[in-house]
């Protein structure tokens, strides 16, 4: 005997087939998106680089002035030596994402131009303050001001286009810390500078190396 199929049931299994399309696609689209999201996490290596690198510059010549030595090399020098490795770990980085969005394109030459600048301008106060030495201006009393406000630029990009709220803090107080070296004493500037440090990128880059981390073992958990 001939089974004869209802318009109905045939209604159903259209739409059965529907739904479970549209899921497949759903699934698919959350995977892809996973991967994104995978993709633009921020290691925070380079932050955290530069966070250990600036505060333990700056509390190694806090040192120097306080118990009265000197290292025979300028301590400052290690931050142009850290451009470097910056530029290394960007590019590695950025060529190891496999989905590139345009954030991550210009966050890579914020950072990149940040630690050119940061060398740059080592090696201008080393010259110019050489020269401020034989006139009776201050040089370096102000040098902690302009590295400051410097740093707070980078690390305010950063936080406000990555939504990392720690990092915009942390710029917010570079800009606070500026300021305050303006009217502080030598040692004082030291120790903002590396609060400064610690806070703007040492805490925030070990939250994302965290966050990294996690968000890394999920995909591997959920074989995305």
């Amino acid at each position: 005997m001939r089974e004869f199929i209802f318009p109905e049931t045939i209604n159903v299994y259209k739409m059965e087939e529907k739904q479970l399309s549209e899921n497949e696609s759903l699934e698919l689209i959350s995977k892809m998106i996973n991967k994104a999201k995978q993709s633009y996490k921020d290691t925070g290596v380079s932050s955290m680089m530069w966070g250990i690198v600036i505060s333990l510059c700056s509390l190694v010549r806090f040192a120097e002035i306080e118990f009265g030595f000197s290292l025979p090399f300028n301590i400052y020098w290690l931050t142009f030596v850290a451009v470097i490795p910056q530029i290394l770990i960007s590019i590695r980085e950025h060529k190891g994402k496999n989905y590139k969005t345009y954030d991550d394109t210009y966050m890579l030459y914020v950072w990149m131009g940040f630690g050119i600048s940061i060398g740059l301008l080592v090696f201008i106060t080393s010259v110019v303050g050489n020269e401020a030495a034989k006139s009776s201006f201050p040089f370096y009393e102000y040098i902690s001001s302009f590295f400051l406000l410097l740093y707070g630029i980078p690390t305010f990009i950063t936080g406000t286009a990555c939504k990392v709220k720690p990092m915009l803090w942390g710029a917010l107080l570079c800009w606070i810390c500026s300021i305050a070296t303006v009217y502080s004493n030598g040692k004082i500037d030291l120790l903002l500078t590396a609060l400064a440090a610690i806070f703007a990128w040492l805490i925030p880059g070990i939250i994302m190396q965290l966050d990294f981390r996690k968000a890394k073992n999920e995909l591997v958990r959920n074989h995305v």
